[in-house]
């Protein structure tokens, strides 16, 4: 009897071999067709052909390039995805069924509906739902097959692709079509949840521009050698005698005493990931995401794109814990049979969670983030730790002065994941004591502090702007465009002039109440339960984006002048300047990268020009190459020694 054969479309093809070697009863076959790898896998009724795509295979591209603003779109297939699209059409040729297995999320699921529809030219397939990559799990996802794709996600992201395309797109190309009348070019881009970041970090810059630094004082006492701190900040100086008059007088001392059980904390979601790791790694949170995809591909953790802090029982806490044991001796702190857990929840994905399969050779980061995911799940199983607060307070003259002391009781959890508690050891004081000596303290009021790459993600997710996987990617293109720098956030002229013209033209991409509004829509389309629904909720959303972009263009139109002025100004203002240009020694070098994204230093009025690295700090400190004279530079990159080198690239010291 001829076996039935079905195409099962992964995600990536590290997925599609894992998949494959789960499903496969025997260990199944590695072939290729059109130069790409896909796995032949056999079981007792079926043959698996198991291949993959490498993300995205299609992106939207513009129907004509005459118009402007720009509202016909059409999907494309991308020219560096040419051979995974060759490959899938050969093989869906002489297949019965055709199962989908991306990642289930928004994205995955429009990965797999444009192949279906426009490679496999069906109007639907079976579907797998998994959370991780482990054999356990896949065969379980391939038992409960679905019989329908999820189409409520499918169209969702499909209209979140037009969305961002028609807006990131149309509005970039106003920005650099403004800038571009006054000669010159530079890649300028703002986008639906681009637009509302920018703003956030421009209020801010403007509250610690606006912020008027505050004298205060501060009041201690000391009594039988402990100090204790006035409870209110003194804010009149010519109340601080009434303080200076305190010393040798008697005061009435308390001491009260409170034992505190503090709770683990719940399982990581992306964000919380991030922020954990940009704080104890100084990872950005762009970094932090592509390290847990690399795990998640190599099966060492669950989907990292989730909400949840939720970890349902049918992961199988046990077994997990069983295997985490064979690595990490932490395990001997756990207490608890089930975990605890936080209030946000993910309908498609548990909580990020190690798989407690072995990990190989991992890099620094890439086991720092590991690590970190193990002990933030072994500590939801620990107890809770105790600490002992202690409050010691004296009262005079009707001012009350405090000192405060913390000791850890059962460290609990504590001894799993790297949470910092300071502890202070204060004695008992009871009774009238005498205060021996006064000290007072002068101090400045603090302007807020600017964002950096994680509080800003961990903003947008309060705000519910942009995706668990977007958010980074986001932030990652603020620096990139020039509209940011530095690890705290600082909002640069550039910046500044783009936000500016935005908030005058067309306040409308800046405003976050907007885009808000869009993703209640795109939420709208998953909730519908019928497809003819969910088609009508996704061109009703496209057209009334395609009216407000249309009054934006015009609005921009008009003042386009006035804006590629503005923008002008400000890009010149923002470039960085390297050094003194050693070819005609009176221009100044700029770094300036190319559309292909390498940088080079250029001379502004020579044009010379010198290639430079791609990527670290650059800085001149005035050192001249002892072979040629051209200036050494010295490039700084994060985990690497700083390292000095030649301007000149025909340098004979090279």
């Amino acid at each position: 009897m001829k076996k039935e054969k079905v195409l099962v479309i992964a995600e990536k093809p590290q997925a599609a071999m894992k998949i494959a070697y789960a499903l496969a009863e025997i260990a199944p076959i590695k072939k290729k067709i059109k130069g790409i790898t896909y796995w032949e896998a056999h079981t007792e009724k079926k043959v698996l052909l198991v291949a993959s795509a490498v993300g995205h295979l299609f992106g939207l591209v513009e129907k004509s390039n005459n118009a402007f603003p720009v509202f016909d779109l059409k999907w494309e297939a991308n020219k560096s995805a040419f051979h995974y699209i060759k490959a899938l059409k050969e093989l869906v040729k002489d297949v019965d069924d055709v199962i989908i297995a991306t990642d289930y999320d928004i994205e995955g699921e429009l990965i797999g509906f444009n192949i279906l529809r426009f490679i496999c030219k069906r109007n639907d397939a079976k579907r797998m739902k998994f959370s991780t990559l482990t054999k356990q799990e896949l065969i379980q996802a391939y038992k409960n097959v679905r019989e329908h794709i999820d189409f409520g996600q499918a169209y969702a992201g499909e209209t979140r692709h037009y969305l961002d395309w028609l807006y990131g797109i149309n509005i970039s190309r106003a920005l650099m079509q403004a800038l571009r009348r006054f000669g010159k070019r530079k890649v300028l881009s703002i986008g639906r949840v681009q637009g509302p970041s920018l703003a956030l970090l421009v209020k801010k810059e403007k509250e610690i521009k606006d912020f008027k630094p505050e004298t205060y004082w501060q009041a201690y006492i000391l009594v039988d050698g402990v100090e204790l701190k006035y409870d209110k900040n003194i804010k009149e100086k010519n109340k601080l005698n009434e303080f200076k008059k305190l010393e040798g007088k008697e005061c009435n001392v308390k001491t009260k005493k409170e034992k505190k059980e503090i709770s683990p904390l719940p399982p990581f979601d992306l964000t919380t990931l991030q922020v954990e790791a940009f704080k104890f790694f100084g990872l950005s949170p762009a970094e932090t995401l592509a390290i847990a995809q690399k795990l998640y591909l190599n099966g060492l953790i669950s989907y990292p794109r989730t909400s949840s802090q939720k970890l349902p029982f049918t992961i199988g806490y046990k077994r997990i814990l069983e295997k985490l044991a064979k690595s990490f001796r932490l395990t001997s702190y756990v207490k608890r049979k089930r975990p605890v857990e936080g209030k946000k929840t993910d309908p498609a994905h548990p909580a990020i969670f190690p798989t407690g399969e072995k990990a190989g050779k991992l890099n620094q980061a890439e086991k720092q983030v590991y690590e970190l995911i193990v002990r933030r799940f072994i500590a939801c199983f620990c107890e809770n730790a105790v600490i002992e607060e202690k409050k010691v307070t004296a009262e005079v003259e009707g001012k009350r002065f405090k000192a405060k002391a913390v000791e850890i009781i059962n460290k609990g959890w504590l001894n799993v994941y790297p949470l910092k508690i300071e502890q202070k050891r204060v004695p008992d004081i009871e009774g009238k004591r005498k205060i021996e000596k006064v000290r007072i303290e002068e101090k400045k009021t603090k302007a807020p502090r600017r964002y950096t790459s994680a509080s800003l993600v961990s903003e947008l997710a309060k705000r519910n702007l942009g995706t668990k996987g977007t958010r980074a990617m986001i932030v990652e293109t603020l620096y990139k465009r020039g509209y940011v720098k530095e690890r705290e956030m600082k909002v640069t002229p550039l910046g500044f002039c783009v936000a500016s013209a935005l908030q005058e033209n067309c306040p409308l991409i800046l405003d976050e109440k907007l885009t808000r509004k869009f993703e209640k829509e795109l939420d709208s389309i998953q909730e519908e339960k019928v497809k003819e629904k969910m088609l009508e909720r996704k061109e009703e959303i496209i057209n009334e984006a395609k009216k407000i972009i249309g009054k934006i263009i015009d609005q921009f139109k008009k003042n386009e002048e006035k804006i590629g002025k503005a923008l002008l100004s400000a890009s010149t203002e923002d470039e960085e300047i390297l050094c003194s240009c050693p070819n005609c020694k009176e221009g100044k070098l700029i770094v300036v990268k190319s559309k292909r994204n390498k940088r080079y230093a250029l001379c502004k009025k020579c044009k010379a020009s010198f290639p430079l690295p791609r990527y670290g700090l650059l800085k001149f400190e005035n050192k001249k190459c002892k072979n040629c004279s051209f200036p050494m530079i010295t490039l700084i990159r994060k985990g690497k020694k700083p390292w000095q080198f030649c301007l000149n690239p025909e340098c004979k010291g090279k």
